[in-house]
């Protein structure tokens, strides 16, 4: 029994079942009837960002957060418990004990976020799963089936959210063509959305609370004294503070985050490599990729597509080593020996220091500030002849 049957596992089926039936229940890679697939589209250093706004929007959100990896599911996690968020990671690391007492707290909606992997997550049976959200999409179609197909159960509404970035958008049509199901794209919730949102809820908890008459009765009078100097609008007011005073300075002048999701026109296009060609100088093209945009430095580092060193490492290396403000990256040029990228002339000797001896897979990282008149590609070809050598 499998609610998936991915080609691998059906091609050992195929080689040793004889006269096998196969029994469908539904149809393969067909998406929930009563589920709602949204995504947003974010630069990727901002995926984290986005997943907290898309929770802070859900105030009563039960949901299962899905990552590629082991490591990914628990920085996330650990990252969500240290900004104040009910969160508990669920991978392969944890011992059987600690894995019950994660689903015991989950189950009992003690913690309403799980941060999980998808072979840590086989065999969950979680009822009222109001979101499924995709920290990025998965590469098989099946597994994606499977994950949205844990909210919605029961004659219920679910919601299935993907977080991506510009280059997942290919993926995400392909998924939409298998299961035959549309992706809303959606703006990522602005402050003034997630305030409102928060303040409405609050107000309707306050609606619905319980009140005990009896055991309440005895401590009124002291209260009532202790707060009738209070107007009614006051009292709101402070009412209001003691819940939303960490959410109001924490979306203080927040930015959006937004990745704009429409492909320019051509002669937009057209115009926009004229302006490029402009700011840039003439000088030879190897050149001028050793050279910063205006107001940026140029910064080397010694990794690059040959190496499975792409923008998503790049800007997930900075956002782990660099301690402080959030680097901006501009420009970036990924080669297969080796990758130059612009950052703020201000950031360029923090972000050099943090990067240099930093770990690549096993490949220790060297950055330094780019020299306009250096082939890094010599360097780069001195370096792969001596490995051949060896």
């Amino acid at each position: 029994f499998s609610a998936t049957m991915p080609p691998d596992i059906l091609k050992i089926a195929k080689r040793y079942m004889k006269d096998y039936e196969e029994i469908v229940v539904g149809s393969r890679n067909e998406g929930a009837e009563n589920v709602r697939h949204l995504y947003y589209m974010v630069n990727a250093r901002d995926k984290y960002l986005a997943l907290k706004r898309i929770v802070d929007n859900s105030p009563n959100i039960y949901a299962i957060v899905f990552c590629r990896t082991r490591r990914d599911t628990q920085e996330i996690a650990d990252n969500l418990i240290r900004d104040g968020y009910n969160a508990e990671a669920l991978h392969g690391d944890l011992s059987q004990q600690q894995r019950d007492i994660v689903m015991k707290k989950f189950r009992d909606h003690v913690v309403p976020l799980l941060v999980a992997t998808d072979v840590a997550a086989r065999g969950l049976d979680v009822d009222s799963l109001t979101h499924v959200i995709n920290y990025g999409l998965p590469d098989d179609t099946a597994v994606y089936t499977h994950r949205s197909g844990r909210t919605g159960r029961a004659g219920k509404s679910g919601v299935s959210i993907a977080i991506i970035h510009s280059r997942e958008k290919g993926r995400l049509r392909e998924i939409e063509r298998i299961i035959g199901k549309t992706f809303e794209h959606k703006e990522v919730p602005t402050p003034e959305h997630i305030i409102e949102k928060q303040l409405y809820n609050l107000a309707d908890r306050i609606e619905r609370v319980k009140v005990n008459e009896e055991e309440i009765a005895a401590y009124l009078p002291g209260i009532s004294r202790k707060l009738e100097w209070l107007s009614e609008e006051d009292l709101l007011k402070r009412v209001i503070s003691l819940e939303f005073n960490r959410l109001l300075d924490y979306y203080k002048d927040a930015p959006k985050i937004d990745v704009i999701d429409v492909k320019p026109s051509k002669a937009d296009r057209k115009r926009n490599k004229g302006e490029r060609e402009h700011e840039r100088p003439k000088n030879d093209k190897e050149k001028d990729r050793r050279t910063a945009e205006r107001g940026m430095e140029r910064i080397y580092i010694n990794v690059g597509k040959r190496d499975g060193f792409f923008a998503g490492n790049l800007i997930d290396m900075l956002n782990k080593l660099v301690t402080g403000k959030r680097v901006d990256v501009g420009r970036i040029d990924l080669l297969p020996a080796y990758s130059l990228f612009d950052v703020k002339k201000a950031d360029a000797r923090k972000v050099v220091g943090a990067l240099t001896g930093a770990d690549f897979y096993g490949k220790r990282i060297h950055s330094e500030i780019a020299d306009a008149d250096r082939d890094y590609s010599k360097i780069a070809d001195k370096r792969k002849g001596k490995k051949g050598n060896k």
